[in-house]
């Protein structure tokens, strides 16, 4: 037999009972909350000893060393048995039935508690601080290394509870949290992971510059003309196919053409000035020292109309035109007019008589 009245030293109440489940009186309410149920007897002698308010207690087992605190809730369990939330059964490693001690004791109010969530879900609550208030409400202390449960929203496995325990306390590892204004931290909850992070892609390698290429070749560098008037084949008003079709204009060919022609031109104005000496002269094309010619010879200058005038302006002075020098350049020979492509009016005749 267990001695449950042990003799009080000092006005300390203590006493051993049989611990059970809250379930064994059907009372589940009490299971999310610190509070026990003790015999009538023990009240006796808790008004008999003017215990403080609200009375708080000291729970331990006496096989293991582990120890808890709690306040009490009825006075209403059998004689010689304690009936206590599921929770802190567990966290005494008490059997159904197993001796343990009570004492009474007064512990100082919190200012300071460090709480870790068991189990990351404790995260999906949307606002716990709210859901921690109403939670702690039920219990009137907390004891460092203890792991307490509450009931929220029915997530967790359909049953809705949810683990928190205690990883540090101040000003002592027990304190009281009845009427008392305690700061609140959390810590990760114990299966929580960090997010791995990603690391930004790598930018794409960037093409060479095209200089580094190397020079590019002189005809690709050559800017050609946007725009070139008067291009295409030439044709004639007669119907007849074009001798040649001119070169588009600003272009090259033109320019070279251009230049030859004035070199002509320059070099047709000097002989004609050197052939209009008089006979009797020196003869001399130029005072330059240009090539000599006899008195009275036609030298022909390539342009007909001025060959024809020079031959009568000799013929005037009395002197028999010598024979025309050949031209610098063969005249093109006059192509034999080609019968129109089209002639009008052309068949044979008919009377109107018959």
């Amino acid at each position: 037999m267990f001695n449950f009245y042990e003799p009080m030293m000092g006005g300390h109440f203590e006493a051993t009972y049989r611990a059970f489940p809250l379930a064994f009186i059907d009372k589940q309410s009490a299971e999310y909350g610190d509070k026990v149920i003790l015999p009538p007897s023990a009240l006796d002698r808790l008004a008999s000893l003017h215990i403080e308010y609200p009375m708080l207690f000291k729970v331990e087992n006496g096989a293991t060393g582990r120890f808890t605190h709690c306040g009490v809730l009825e006075f209403i369990a059998q004689e010689g048995h304690v009936y206590l939330p599921r929770w802190m059964m567990q966290n005494l490693l008490l059997t159904e039935g197993q001796a343990v001690k009570f004492r009474n004791i007064s512990l100082p109010k919190g200012s300071y508690v460090k709480l870790q969530p068991v189990t990351s879900d404790f995260l999906d609550i949307s606002n716990p601080k709210a859901v921690l208030e109403r939670t702690l409400r039920s219990y009137s202390c907390l004891t460092v290394n203890d792991c307490f449960v509450f009931h929220y929203n029915n997530k967790v496995c359909g049953c809705g509870d949810y683990e928190i325990e205690v990883r540090e306390a101040k000003p002592a590892e027990a304190i009281s949290i009845i009427e008392t204004d305690c700061q609140v931290e959390f810590e990760a909850p114990k299966d929580y992971k960090e997010p791995q992070r990603v690391p930004p892609p790598a930018p794409a390698p960037q093409p060479a510059p095209a200089a580094a290429a190397g020079p590019a070749p002189e005809e690709e560098q050559e800017q050609q003309p946007a725009f070139t008037a008067f291009v295409g084949q030439g044709r004639r008003l007669d119907g007849k196919a074009a001798s040649s079709s001119p070169s588009p204009a600003g272009g090259p060919a033109a320019a070279a053409a251009a230049r030859a022609a004035a070199a002509g031109a320059a070099a047709g104005a000097s002989t004609s000035g050197g052939g209009s000496k008089p006979a009797g002269g020196t003869g001399s094309s130029g005072g330059d020292g240009g090539p000599r010619s006899k008195a009275g010879t036609f030298v022909s200058t390539g342009n007909r109309l001025l060959d024809k005038l020079q031959r009568e302006k000799l013929q005037q002075q009395g002197g028999a035109p010598a024979p025309a020098a050949p031209a610098a350049a063969p005249a093109e020979e006059p192509k034999e007019p080609e019968a129109p492509k089209f002639q009008a009016f052309k068949g044979k005749g008919y009377s109107l008589k018959g």
